[in-house]
């Protein structure tokens, strides 16, 4: 079980944050792949912590988003 493990933590808080935005904008998992260029099938493993997305993913998603999934990062800077 990696729950203790650092990378598990930080793919549990995008998935939370995904999971927030998709529900503040309304979006569904579709909504999000057609806005995004990321397949729903990666997104729906995201959102259940089957995967650790990329760098490119966590990108698109961030631009579609307009915000920061990424843990850590300074509020307010999101990605250009």
């Amino acid at each position: 079980m990696l729950d203790d493990h650092h990378g598990a933590r930080v793919a549990q808080e995008v998935a939370a944050r995904l999971r927030r935005l998709m529900d503040d904008n309304g979006w569904s998992v579709a909504e999000v792949s057609r806005r995004s260029g990321v397949s729903r099938m990666t997104v729906t493993q995201v959102l259940e912590g089957a995967v650790w997305c990329d760098l490119l993913t966590i990108a698109n998603l961030e631009k579609t988003l307009e915000a920061d999934l990424w843990p850590g990062r300074d509020p307010g800077n999101p990605p250009k």
